[in-house]
């Protein structure tokens, strides 16, 4: 449990500097779309631009607003080529799920994560007919590394303390003969 600890405490080093870049990141100049982008290397917060050839699909999941409002965030399927995975991308921002009227086209804007596709990009402007989304950060990612290794060396000391009761009980009873 004390190496999970430890282990837990030297994550947390990794996250924060990884944290660290991807506040840098939207700083840097724009990258072409990775076409397949690397799970272990995500360019996250990074502008970037793809070009829709064709709406695929639709789907929405709740989301705010680039003013906080809770509503409805519109993220195309998009293919953006005779092959290949295409692209996601947050259309904009509503107050209704209803899919929007947009075909596709040329879009510029933020990569951010993406819970089915690894990564989307996040129009900046939004499409036609759609807010602006609130602006994915790297703050809305969890670095709580140093709570599951506080939960690790507790977890240790517990066991700790009910091995020396378990033995402080073994040596204080009669032995049977």
């Amino acid at each position: 449990m004390i190496g999970l600890g430890v282990w837990q405490l030297q994550r947390m080093a990794w996250k924060e500097a990884l944290l660290a870049e991807y506040r840098t990141a939207s700083d840097k100049p724009a990258i072409a779309w990775p076409q397949l982008p690397d799970p272990q290397a995500l360019p996250l917060y990074r502008k970037s631009s793809v070009n829709c050839l064709e709406v695929t699909g639709w789907r929405s999941s709740s989301g705010r607003s680039a003013s906080g409002a809770s509503g409805w965030v519109h993220i195309a399927s998009c293919r953006t080529g005779a092959e290949g995975p295409g692209a996601q991308v947050v259309a904009g921002w509503s107050q209704r799920p209803d899919s929007p009227d947009w075909k596709g086209g040329q879009v510029s804007g933020m990569i951010a994560p993406d819970s089915s596709a690894l990564i989307r990009l996040v129009a900046a402007p939004p499409v036609a007919g759609l807010q602006a989304v609130q602006k994915p950060s790297p703050e809305d990612i969890p670095n709580n590394h140093w709570a599951y290794a506080v939960q690790w060396f507790l977890f240790a000391g517990i066991a700790a303390v009910i091995y020396g009761l378990a033995v402080a009980r073994r040596t204080r009873s009669p032995s049977s003969a």
